[in-house]
This record gives C-alpha cells, structure tokens and sequence, in this order.
C-alpha cells in the first residue's frame, strides 16, 4: 500500500514550550537515555529546568506525564489534516498509524525502552490500559470511523491490537521509508477487517456524521 504524504500541521506549534511540553519532553529524553526505572522525579525537574512544585501542579504522578506524550502525540496525529470521505476506511486507519509513527520517530529509543521495560513489568503496562484505549478512540476518529457504542470500543481494541502489532516491527525497523512497518501494517489491518466483518459501520461513517459519538478528552 502506497503511503501519501502528511497533510497539515505536526507537532508543536514553534513558540515558547510550555511547562507541560517542557516536562514532557525532559522526561522522554531521559527515559532514552536511561530507562523509565532511572528517570526520577528530580531528575525530570533538573533536565526540564522546572521545579517540582511546579512539576507537581501539572502532573499528578510520574505515569501522568506519559498519559500527557500520549495525549501530544494524539494532537499532532489529529492536526494532519482531513481524509476524503470516499477513502476505504483501511487506507486511513492505515494513514492515521503511518502519522503515529512519525509522531513517535522522535522518541523512539523512549519507546524501544519502555516497550522493554513492560515486557518485565507486567502490571506497570496494564496501568495504561484505558489511557491507550482513549488514544486508539481519537485515532478511529481521526479516520472518520465511529467511536459510539459497543461496537466503537470492539474497534478499539482491534484496532489496539493492530497498532501493537505494527510497534514492534517500527521499533526494528531504520529504514528511510519504514517499509517493513508499513507492509505489516498493512496485512494487520487486513486481518482485522476480515476477522471483525469488515469493521461494522466504518465504510458508512462519515467525518460530519452527526450520529457517531465523538470520544471524550483526556
């Protein structure tokens, strides 16, 4: 499947970072450097150059500041612009991940650490759980797929699982024009069409369907 090219705006907005993206940011850098376990609230606070009390009014703990890269990188997915309504709904849900990538492409030594680190500890992924289900909400919304319902979270989580998937491929995967990520994404989403009936209600949604349920900010 051909890949075309990001539409609209990406991460950042070019200003200032604000308290919020300052932490964040601080906090992937060294989770890359270093690994989740090392990456102290102090030291967050040295990197970011921000307090802890002001660290603190921001964040409630060290898992909301991941909750808050999820939520950025839900932003810079949906700032990429609008899909023609026509489009199958594989070919952009198949968009919609190829942007998550590129989101994440940044931080992927951060990724490849934490992917690790959940490997051995178990209960510490499972804290994510709803954080990542509302994150696949927003990217089934995105490609203009409803979210309502029963059968919006069945998407979800389908679409959860297509997305793991293809994760651990991008996380091995250098190459320029991430082929081997793409070709698995492709055959994932594939299979899932095929195994949840060809997703129930996406090739009818529409982005201004005024019948789907929007999901709800983190």
């Amino acid at each position: 499947m051909a890949r075309k090219a990001q539409r609209g705006a990406g991460a950042g907005d070019g200003g200032q970072p604000d308290i919020e993206r300052k932490v964040v940011e601080a906090t992937m850098a060294l989770v890359g450097e270093e690994g989740w376990s090392a990456t102290t609230l102090n030291r967050i606070a040295d990197r970011s150059g921000v307090g802890l009390a002001e660290i603190r009014r921001h964040f409630r703990s060290r898992p909301a500041i991941l909750e808050a890269f999820a939520r950025h990188v839900d932003e810079a997915v949906l700032a990429g612009g609008h899909f023609d309504a026509d489009e199958p709904a594989r070919d952009r849900l198949f968009d919609v991940l190829m942007r998550r990538f590129d989101a994440l492409a940044p931080h992927k030594e951060a990724i490849r650490r934490l992917a690790a680190e959940a490997r051995r500890h178990p209960l510490t992924a499972l804290s994510g759980g709803p954080s990542f289900l509302r994150s696949m909400t927003w990217m089934l919304a995105a490609a203009g797929i409803g979210t309502g319902g029963l059968a919006g979270m069945v998407r979800a989580r389908g679409l959860g699982v297509v997305y793991l998937r293809t994760l651990t491929v991008w996380l091995d995967d250098e190459s320029e024009d991430l082929g081997r990520t793409m070709s698995t994404l492709d055959k994932a989403l594939k299979r899932a069409e095929a195994m949840l009936g060809a997703m129930p209600g996406c090739r009818r949604t529409r982005r201004n369907d005024s019948t789907a349920s929007e999901p709800q900010p983190a």
